[in-house]
């Protein structure tokens, strides 16, 4: 049975989205494994409103990278679509930026010149990708780290700069693949609040894969749960908390505590 989820409005103000909505319809992907195929996904539907904050969380291999993947168009999918905007997707776009677990900056390039790498393929102006860089540089705390090279900083503000060259061609959708699941707990937590600034700042539709419950109560409107292989839409689960988030609360936690159920 396809489960048809549509998010919330941003509990929090931030600026009103014109574009960025993602649609996925009756979505399919087979791998084929040595002959044979292999059902990662089936009917997949869901919405994701311009601005909205989606988190999917599942067991290894239900295909959360994957979906992800096909939203950016780094995949392509055996059935179903999906589309921005009403427009189909069909491949990479610079409307879609994405981040990885790794920062995959170049060590031979500075940050600042990292950053810039996301102007390559465009005729951007160079004052105004200078421009642009320096914006970015600022809104994720790197103000005084742009000659810096990744050695010389730390794995979570190379992730920082991560994040600033998928947003510095102002995408509508950002899309995070476990960004945060190789840092220590206290970068981690230092880097959740990171991004629930630069989404209340950008107003950028964002949709976020990871392992972390606590992660997807703090940061998300929605909550997707996968059931494992194929992957199928198992539960959609509003998150009505208000913003910045209290893990703390009876309320958090006892929504953190019924998504954990789900993987007894």
């Amino acid at each position: 049975m396809t489960t048809s989820v549509t998010l919330h409005d941003p509990i929090v103000p931030h600026p009103v989205p014109v574009a960025g909505a993602v649609a996925i319809d009756h979505l399919r992907k087979v791998f084929n494994l040595d002959g044979r195929e292999l059902e990662v996904l089936r009917d997949i539907s869901l919405d994701v409103p311009a601005g909205g904050f989606l988190a999917i969380v599942g067991a290894s291999g239900c295909g959360k990278s994957t979906l992800l993947r096909i939203i950016a168009g780094l995949e392509q999918a055996e059935g179903g679509r999906v589309t921005l905007d009403g427009a189909p997707i069909t491949g990479p776009g610079l409307d879609r930026g994405m981040v990885f677990q790794d920062h995959r900056l170049f060590p031979w390039l500075t940050v600042r010149e990292n950053i810039a790498l996301a102007f390559a393929a465009t005729e951007v102006p160079r004052a105004e990708a200078d421009r642009r860089v320096a914006e970015h540089l600022e809104l994720v705390g790197l103000n005084g780290f742009g000659d810096a090279y990744p050695s010389q900083i730390s794995g979570g503000m190379a992730q920082r700069a991560a994040i600033a060259r998928a947003l510095v061609n102002e995408p509508e959708v950002l899309l995070l693949d476990e960004p945060l699941g190789a840092l220590d707990a206290l970068t981690r937590v230092r880097l959740q609040k990171e991004l629930e600034r630069i989404w209340q700042a950008k107003g950028v539709t964002m949709i976020l894969v990871t392992h972390d419950i606590d992660e997807a109560v703090f940061l998300a409107d929605r909550i997707i749960v996968l059931e494992p292989r194929p992957g199928r839409i198992r539960r959609s689960i509003p998150v009505d908390l208000p913003h910045p988030r209290d893990r703390s609360l009876p309320a958090f936690v006892a929504l953190r505590d019924d998504i954990l159920a789900e993987f007894h």
